[in-house]
C-alpha cells in the first residue's frame, strides 16, 4: 500500500515532466536546424522558380538598388535562401548559416520602410498588412536563431 498517495503521484509527474523535458532538449536544437533548412531552401526554389508569392514585393523593394535587375536580385535572393537552409542542414555550418539569415535580414526588413504603402495600413505601423505581418514575423526566425547560435559554443552533434 501506497503510504502517501499524493507524494507518490507528484514523485510520478515530476518523473514525466523531466523525461519530456529530457526529449525537447535533445530533439529541440535538431528541429530548429531542420525547420529553418527545409524552409529556406523551400522560400530559396520558389524564388528560383518565380513562383515566389513574395516576387512582387521582393522586386519593388529592390528596384532603386543601383545596379542589377529585380530579376536578378529574385535569383540572387533565391540562391542566399538555399545556401542558408543548406548550411542550417547540419551542426558543422550552423554558424554560417546564421550569419548568412542575419545579413539576409536587413533586407528582408527593408520594405517596412521602403514600401510603407504597401507593408501598413494608412502608414500606421501598429496595423501591419497582410505583407507587413508577413515581414515582422521575422523577428521570431530571429529569435530562434539567437537561441541556436547560443547552443553551439562548440560543435557537438
Amino acid at each position: 500500500m501506497i503510504k502517501n498517495p499524493e507524494n507518490f503521484l507528484n514523485n510520478q509527474i515530476t518523473k514525466i515532466d523531466q523525461q519530456i523535458a529530457r526529449w525537447m532538449r535533445r530533439w529541440s536544437t535538431p528541429a530548429i536546424r531542420i525547420s529553418f533548412g527545409i524552409i529556406f531552401i523551400w522560400f530559396g526554389i520558389l524564388k528560383l522558380f518565380d513562383v515566389s508569392s513574395a516576387e512582387s514585393l521582393l522586386k519593388a523593394t529592390v528596384v532603386w538598388l543601383p545596379f542589377g535587375s529585380p530579376e536578378f536580385w529574385l535569383i540572387t535572393i533565391g540562391w542566399w535562401e538555399v545556401a542558408i537552409g543548406g548550411t542550417f542542414l547540419f551542426a558543422r555550418t550552423t554558424k554560417i548559416a546564421i550569419g548568412l539569415l542575419f545579413l539576409q535580414m536587413f533586407g528582408t526588413f527593408m520594405p517596412l520602410i521602403l514600401l510603407p504603402e504597401v507593408t501598413l495600413q494608412n502608414g500606421n505601423i501598429f496595423t501591419p498588412s497582410l505583407e507587413g505581418q508577413y515581414i515582422i514575423k521575422n523577428v521570431m526566425i530571429i529569435s530562434a536563431a539567437l537561441v541556436l547560435g547560443g547552443k553551439f559554443d562548440s560543435v557537438k552533434e
